[in-house]
């Protein structure tokens, strides 16, 4: 294990993710075959030295530096393997858009974690970053599948651990992700929440998380659609986003089997069996447009290889 050397670069994939689902707040999240490439390279200066390049307009607002999420989750690599930290750049290709609800930033701190220990020879396991990454993110639902791909449950057992089960999605059943022009901060949408919640809503998003997994499972279209109901956040969030209610009723009126606002928004997730996609993305775009908001809606599947890592040619 060493420090890299200057010029030394590695290219990081990783996933969008979209979280909860609906009924499983902060628990329940599933990566999208949506990627945001970090090719990541030492360069020369110190340790707080960290310079940024985004392709494209979507992350026009981001900037590098030592407070940058990829350069934090990088510093913790370092320091779990008992290494000074580098000078580092990251040229990102970003096709997940910040503050949409699909797990940007969870795409960062993934990129750091993977590309700063892939560039020191890889002496922290995937379990450790797994731990660092919900360390950092202070919640699972998004971190765990954008690094381990696929349809993810975490919880935090009573022995303090975090238990990791890998949940089944047929590939039958297809992700509309409607994406506006409009943001919304995590944190203004964890705002608008409740304290307290009353003990028969929690009851019923039990419920309905049982009936989604074992609707994703299957691909029987009833269960996801009696699954897709939230108690918890929802009620609270819609709100927020200019137009959803109407680019839900859309999306359902088109075939969908069930809406939810993916993570915490804006964006909106309809779930779908697979010729019906087209159809719902078109009626999600038009609700929106009739609110005075653009947007596009692909047609995904879930990813399931997760984040990973390439080496490339020094510059």
């Amino acid at each position: 294990m060493a420090q890299p050397r200057i010029g030394q670069k590695v290219v990081v994939d990783v996933p969008a993710t979209t979280a909860n689902l609906g009924p499983g707040f902060d628990c329940l999240g599933a990566a999208l075959d949506l990627n945001n490439r970090f090719a990541m390279r030492r360069i020369e200066g110190g340790g707080e030295r960290f310079e940024l390049i985004i392709e494209g307009t979507e992350g026009s607002h981001l900037r590098g530096g030592p407070e940058n999420l990829v350069y934090r989750a990088a510093q913790r690599v370092w320091k779990a393997a008992g290494l000074e930290p580098v000078a580092l750049e990251a040229r990102v290709r970003l096709a997940v858009p910040p503050a949409r609800g699909l797990g940007s930033s969870a795409t960062a701190i993934v990129a750091g974690l993977m590309g700063a220990n892939a560039l020191v020879g890889e002496p922290l396991s995937k379990e450790k970053l797994l731990e660092l990454a919900i360390d950092i993110e202070g919640h699972s639902d998004n971190v765990v599948p954008s690094l381990l791909g696929g349809l993810c449950m975490t919880a935090k057992a009573a022995s303090q651990r975090w238990r990791v089960v890998r949940c089944e999605w047929t590939p039958s059943v297809k992700a509309v992700v409607a994406i506006p022009s409009i943001r919304l901060s995590t944190s203004e949408a964890r705002r608008a929440m409740p304290k307290t919640i009353p003990v028969g809503d929690a009851v019923v998003n039990l419920g309905a998380l049982t009936l989604l997994l074992q609707g994703l499972r299957t691909g029987n279209g009833d269960l996801i659609s009696d699954g897709m109901h939230d108690r918890l956040h929802e009620p609270y969030r819609w709100r927020l986003i200019k137009g959803g209610d109407q680019v839900k009723q859309a999306a359902m009126d088109a075939g969908a089997w069930g809406c939810a606002i993916s993570g915490a928004g804006p964006s909106v997730l309809a779930l779908c069996e697979e010729d019906k996609g087209p159809v719902v993305s078109r009626a999600m775009v038009k609700a929106w447009e009739a609110a005075g908001v653009a947007s596009r809606a692909p047609v995904l599947n879930l990813q399931t290889s997760g984040s990973h890592w390439q080496p490339a040619d020094d510059e």
